[in-house]
């Protein structure tokens, strides 16, 4: 992608990133951050980027903003609430980041085809389309990664 063509591009998405930033953030001053980070890190790799960028766009701003989130420490302790509801939702969110780190463990195609599909809300064929594969392709790619996930979900929890 040419300079000119990433400046246009990254000019008309900059208002949708930041629409989703601040879905995940909730703060407009940090989604502007994530923003411009996640915008620089596509400028270093801009010579290899082919459109459409957005659903990369969107997985890396994504993927900043909940490691943002992984290191915030709670503001306020919550009052009033009922034990076992804190160990049923402190239980989910163990087994959501115990997902997450499987997937980030996971080979660069199949990472990326999961985020696509089940992170981002992609169709097979537009996914096929973005990485230049047949349907039937980015289907077994995300049979195995799932399958590896749920293998590694699965050893990781007899221990």
């Amino acid at each position: 992608m040419t300079t000119d063509g990433f400046n246009t591009e990254m000019q008309l998405l900059r208002p949708v990133l930041i629409k989703t930033a601040i879905h995940y953030v909730a703060d407009e001053i940090v989604a502007e951050d994530v923003v411009q980070d996640a915008l620089l890190r596509l400028w270093r790799m801009h010579k290899d980027l082919r459109m459409p960028v957005e659903p990369l766009a969107k997985v890396i701003v994504r993927n900043l903003c909940v490691s943002y989130l992984r290191h915030q420490k709670p503001c306020s302790p919550l009052a009033n609430t009922d034990v076992r509801d804190t160990d049923e939702v402190d239980m989910g969110e163990e087994r959501v980041e115990r997902v997450l780190n499987i997937i980030d463990a996971l080979p660069e195609k199949q990472r990326l085809l999961l985020r696509l599909r089940h992170m981002e809300g992609m169709q097979m064929q537009e996914i096929a389309e973005l990485t230049n594969s047949s349907e039937i392709a980015v289907r077994k790619i995300l049979s195995r990664a799932r399958q590896a996930v749920r293998n590694q979900y699965l050893m990781k929890g007899k221990r």
